[in-house]
């Protein structure tokens, strides 16, 4: 990790001081907005660790990303206790889960998103920066005393530098967790490897050697097969994989990769490690050890192989194992059992390739207009960045859906389920409560992160955290003028990557024509754009240390 810069050093002297570190010598500094009239229902000395309430009521509109697995309910207890606790009624705008990134676009985009606009994934705020039609939050962190605690006690500040803007303020408020952690990795069947007298594997060769017996004993069948293909094609499998070579894949693919050997970014897409990852894939597919469906197949087919004992290998995480396979899968076949294994290594080692940072807020600029516009941020703050806050939103309420020991360990109502730990019970912590929403929880101690992990979670984690953590990628964020150029060149670049990625891994190219393909690239304009970032890279590391 990089020595903390004198920008990062002075995060807590507070939003004015932030920002004029963040202008270059040749820039006016950027002022944050007086406030001073915007205090209705605000608490006066609020600080972190104490108990927001308003003043006065308060409404405030937020974006709701509605979930399929736990829609959206007006008679939640998440609601009204919320209101109890904090005098503030949030009034949700609901947008389907499958439509949210495009309708949050379009609202934003318009000017007629609401105040508060959550479940938003770093860089995606970075498309309406320049537009101004979202706040620069960074102004406003002496509103917010627990994220500014959080940030200085688990020295997050490399982690937020990665968030800035060329006038080195951020525009999102990330979710802020005290460790790194990992979730998504492979479940396999353990019934059948004790069957061919197979070990779980550590490395991706281990699993390749695993597929190859699993094949010997059921050449009718592939033995894995893939979920989480739409609309990312091989999404978390092509994650995972791209990792261990050091590069960025499926989910995670962004177009510049840090190469830490040669000190400055690579085109992800014609990276080695990146060809490495495909060639890894292809092996799978031309030996029929994975399904060729795998990246392109919805969920509930892929589900279907998996649990009809089709396939003995699928990507999950800690709730798809509970919810997805394990019921269905002891039911339809006898004897099966399955794991979720630590993600495998490749070349790169021992790393645990994961952040500190989770989906964040964005506030529209229209909050500036609020009488209210102080104790929405304090609002804000106590919710998703303070103890209590994180404990309500993941918990609910103690007496009622959970209890907590002397020792501060949670347990549920003997009523209510969460993550199958008191199945066949009546209720549901998420779709009878409205508790440990995606839209709300996240973030918090280790403690709390692992409070509702089953032992078998546990043991994963604790292999997982004996892994070194990857390097956090230092920023190089863009001009306005550079990012309106790059605009017009990431979707071609992003197009062209993910459909030859496809073709090459499923012999549809031949692998051959690698350097042709990086000469595609370059002629929509890869080089040109990683030389802009390695540019902003160099400006942003002069400017601000």
């Amino acid at each position: 990790m990089r020595d903390l810069s004198r920008r990062q050093a002075i995060l807590g002297l507070g939003a004015f001081t932030l920002v004029l570190a963040g202008c270059g010598e040749d820039e006016a500094p950027k002022k944050a907005a007086d406030v001073s009239a915007n205090k209705a229902g605000a608490m006066a000395g609020y600080s972190a660790g104490q108990q927001f309430k308003a003043t006065e009521p308060v409404s405030f509109d937020v974006l709701y990303n509605n979930h399929p697995v736990y829609p959206l309910k007006d008679d939640w207890l998440f609601w009204q206790e919320l209101t109890k606790r904090t005098n503030v009624t949030l009034k949700p705008v609901a947008v389907p889960l499958s439509d949210y990134e495009k309708k949050r676009g379009l609202l934003v985009g318009s000017g007629q998103a609401p105040l508060i606009i959550p479940k938003t994934y770093h860089p995606s705020e970075e498309a309406f920066v320049s537009s101004g039609a979202i706040l620069p939050v960074s102004d406003y962190l002496d509103l917010m005393p627990n994220f500014k605690d959080k940030v200085a006690k688990w020295k997050l500040e490399p982690e937020l530098d990665t968030l800035r803007q060329s006038d080195g303020r951020f525009y999102l408020l990330p979710g802020l967790h005290e460790a790194a952690w990992a979730d998504y990795s492979l479940a396999i069947r353990t019934d059948i490897l004790e069957k061919l007298g197979l070990k779980v594997p550590t490395t991706w060769d281990e699993l390749y050697t695993v597929l190859k017996a699993m094949k010997k004993e059921y050449p009718d069948l592939y033995p894995m097969t893939d979920r989480w293909g739409v609309p990312t094609p091989g999404g978390n499998l092509l994650k995972l994989v791209a990792q261990a070579y050091g590069a960025k894949g499926g989910w995670e693919y962004q177009h510049a990769t840090w190469d830490s050997a040669a000190g400055k970014f690579a085109y992800t897409g014609a990276m080695p490690g990146y060809k490495q990852m495909i060639e890894y894939l292809r092996k799978l597919v031309d030996e029929k050890l994975l399904d060729p469906e795998s990246f392109t197949q919805q969920d509930e087919q892929a589900k279907q192989k998996f649990n009809s004992g089709k396939s003995f290998v699928i990507s999950t995480n800690a709730q798809t194992m509970v919810n997805d396979y394990r019921p269905t899968l002891e039911k339809t076949v006898e004897g099966a059992k399955i794991v979720k294994i630590p993600v495998p290594m490749g070349p790169v080692g021992d790393y645990k390739i994961a952040t500190r940072l989770e989906n964040g807020v964005m506030i529209s600029k229209k909050a500036l207009e609020s009488k209210n516009f102080v104790a929405m941020m304090q609002f804000i703050d106590w919710l998703y960045y303070s103890d209590q806050g994180q404990e309500f939103a993941k918990w609910g309420v103690e007496g009622t859906t959970f209890t907590k020991d002397a020792n501060g360990d949670y347990k549920l109502a003997k009523d209510v389920d969460f993550v199958g730990l008191n199945p066949g019970v009546p209720k549901h912590l998420q779709k009878d409560f409205g508790f440990h929403n995606g839209v709300f929880a996240y973030g918090g101690t280790t403690k709390l992160l692992q409070s509702t992990f089953s032992e078998e979670e546990k043991e994963f984690q604790n292999v997982m955290n004996t892994r070194k953590p990857w390097p956090v990628e230092p920023p190089r964020p863009f001009t306005d003028e550079e990012r309106e150029q790059v605009s017009l060149w990431e979707t071609p670049l992003k197009d062209h990557v993910t459909q030859n990625t496809l073709k090459f891994i499923l012999g549809e190219r031949d692998l051959s024509e690698w350097d042709a393909y990086v000469k595609e690239l370059e002629a929509k304009n890869s080089t040109s754009y990683v030389n802009l970032v390695n540019g902003a890279y160099e400006r942003f590391k002069k400017e601000h240390g």
